[in-house]
């Protein structure tokens, strides 16, 4: 035993540290700075436990081993994920505390005040542990999103237009509207909710029979979920994409990489572990889409992830889109919307990033 732990403390000590961990899809600690005060405080300590057990030899073994073990065991969670009906995996929404919930309230309050001109409209989208609750184990400690986003509305300044799709998506519950393996909808949900969206914008939006549906991943995409909890060994999921029928000429300028493509699609993606990063390459802090839809209206999108699989549903109804996230972006809107003439405003979150994410 003694040469066992001696052995893997020598290979913790010798293996460089890894910046990112594709399995888990995220980055990894690396070795913190010790500061008295930064122990004195408990920082240090907590950090380097992170450290340490981020960078531990063969993590993602472990990581498969502890899930299968527990599974053999009954047991049905890992990392806050549920392993539940029809091997779904579900994250167990958890609500915020009174302080932090007014906290965002007040981000997006002050996000309306300084753009008193604009149309604005917020769509807060419920997810997989809202829809699919009936799914998750009887003992999963799951709070109502459903109560959550009433909440919300209600709290919202009035100048804004609350954007509630939650009703749209139960009603289709019984399809394929959130990944197996991952936190997000698929395209058919992002589907939907524009299809609701359209009737608070007052756009026409397109039927599915004005797209091609192209399945660009069949049955290979194993996303964030099943990174986080390990469970191996569970069907894969499948990406499609909306492609309209009658093409829609698009140039997608990545500002901060000053990078110019022509699709909002990025295909290398579907090479790498976060497959779902076909939609715009990922998150990034500001993106510029020009189309060739006639008009001037522009619209400004404020958001996470869920909004890139449903912005390439708005390419036929506005001639520019600026695209922000607000964990990358860090210059003034109020600039970006006088200088780009920009009308309209969408923020666009799902509810567990927005409330269980100190960055969104």
């Amino acid at each position: 035993m003694a040469g066992y732990i001696a052995t893997i403390v020598f290979l913790n000590l010798i293996t460089p540290n890894k910046m990112f961990s594709e399995t888990e899809n995220r980055m990894l600690e690396q070795k913190p700075t010790f500061s008295l005060e930064s122990l004195f405080q408990g920082k240090f300590t907590k950090d380097y436990e992170t450290f340490i057990s981020d960078q531990f030899i063969f993590r993602n073994m472990w990581i498969g081993l502890k899930s299968d073990s527990e599974r053999a065991l009954l047991k049905n969670e890992s990392n806050g994920v549920y392993l539940s009906k029809n091997d779904c995996l579900i994250q167990a929404f958890i609500k915020p505390d009174s302080e932090s919930f007014m906290k965002k309230i007040d981000s997006i309050n002050e996000i309306a005040a300084g753009v008193p001109d604009l149309k604005k409209y917020f769509m807060l989208v419920p997810n997989a542990a809202e829809i699919f609750k009936n799914k998750l184990p009887a003992y999963a400690p799951n709070d109502s999103e459903k109560l959550i986003i009433g909440q919300t509305k209600k709290y919202l300044n009035e100048s804004i237009r609350f954007v509630d799709v939650t009703n749209a998506l139960d009603s289709k519950k019984d399809e394929y509207i959130f990944y197996k393996t991952d936190h997000h909808w698929t395209s058919k949900g992002a589907f939907y909710a524009y299809s609701e969206l359209s009737r608070y914008m007052g756009f026409t939006a397109h039927d599915e029979g004005f797209f091609n549906i192209e399945k660009v991943v069949d049955d290979d995409f194993y996303g964030s979920l099943s990174s986080r909890s390990g469970y191996q060994g569970l069907k894969a999921d499948s990406i499609e994409l909306y492609i309209p029928k009658k093409e829609e000429k698009c140039l997608v300028e990545y500002i901060d990489e000053h990078k110019v493509t022509n699709s909002i699609y990025n295909m290398e993606s579907l090479k790498m572990k976060d497959k779902y990063g076909v939609f715009f390459g990922g998150n990034h802090g500001l993106i510029k889409i020009t189309t060739n839809t006639i008009g001037d209206q522009n619209l400004l999108v404020v958001k996470d992830s869920y909004a890139n699989s449903l912005i390439p549903f708005l390419t036929g109804n506005y001639s520019e889109i600026y695209v922000v996230d607000l964990r990358y972006y860090e210059d003034d809107l109020n600039d970006l919307i006088k200088k780009n003439k920009i009308n309209e405003l969408l923020i666009l979150y799902n509810v567990n990033t927005l409330y269980n994410e100190s960055s969104s």
